[in-house]
C-alpha cells in the first residue's frame, strides 16, 4: 500500500488580461457595434410595432439583434472569451434597463441563452471556418432567442416564425459585410 501524498492541483487564476490590456481599435469598433445592436434591439421592440412581411409578423427590433449575433462573434475574435462574458454581462443589464419589465425579463433570459450558446459554437468551428462559424452559431444563437424571448416578451408565439426570418436576414446580410470587408481575417483569439 503506498502512502504517498498527493499534492492537489493547483487552480488556474482566472486570465482578467483582457480588463488591464489596450484594446485595439478593433476591438473597441466590435463593441461599440455590439452593444448598441442590443440596446436598438430593445428600444425597437419597445417603441415600434411590429411589421408584416410576407405574412409573417416581425417585431421591430429584430434586425439589431440579428446583427447582435454577429457583432458577439467579432468581440469574440478581439477580446476573447473574458472579453465576450464583460459583454454579455453589460447587454443584458442595458436590456433590464432600457425596456419594459415584461421585455427585460424576456430579453434578459434569451438574450443570456442565445449569446452564451451562440458563444460556445462559434468557439468550436471558429478555427475549421469562421464564416461557418458565424453563420452556425447564429443559426443556433437565432432559434434560441426567438423561441424563448418572443413568447415571454409578447405572450404569444405567433412572432416566432418572423423573428427567427428576421434574424437569418440580419445574418446574411452581415455576413456579406464581412467577407466583402475582408473582416474574417481577423486574428483570432482563445
Amino acid at each position: 500500500m503506498s502512502t504517498a501524498t498527493t499534492v492537489p492541483k493547483r487552480a488556474r487564476p482566472l486570465d482578467m488580461s483582457f480588463v488591464t490590456r489596450r484594446p485595439s481599435v478593433l476591438a473597441v469598433a466590435a463593441m461599440v457595434g455590439y452593444l448598441p445592436s442590443v440596446v436598438a434591439a430593445n428600444v425597437a421592440s419597445v417603441l415600434w410595432p411590429p411589421m408584416l412581411v410576407a405574412g409573417l409578423l416581425v417585431p421591430a427590433g429584430t434586425l439589431f439583434a440579428g446583427a447582435a449575433l454577429t457583432a458577439r462573434d467579432l468581440l469574440h475574435d478581439t477580446l476573447g472569451v473574458h472579453g465576450v462574458a464583460a459583454g454579455i454581462v453589460v447587454g443584458a443589464g442595458l436590456s433590464a434597463a432600457l425596456a419594459s419589465p415584461q421585455l427585460a425579463v424576456a430579453g434578459v433570459v434569451a438574450f443570456t441563452a442565445s449569446e452564451v450558446l451562440d458563444a460556445l459554437v462559434y468557439v468550436r468551428l471558429r478555427r475549421h471556418s469562421r464564416l461557418g462559424a458565424v453563420a452556425a452559431s447564429n443559426a443556433v444563437g437565432l432559434v434560441v432567442d426567438s423561441v424563448l424571448f418572443v413568447p415571454l416578451a409578447f405572450g404569444s408565439s405567433a412572432a416566432v416564425p418572423g423573428q427567427i426570418l428576421g434574424k437569418t436576414v440580419a445574418t446574411v446580410l452581415t455576413l456579406a459585410v464581412l467577407r466583402g470587408t475582408g473582416l474574417m481575417r481577423w486574428a483570432v483569439r482563445s
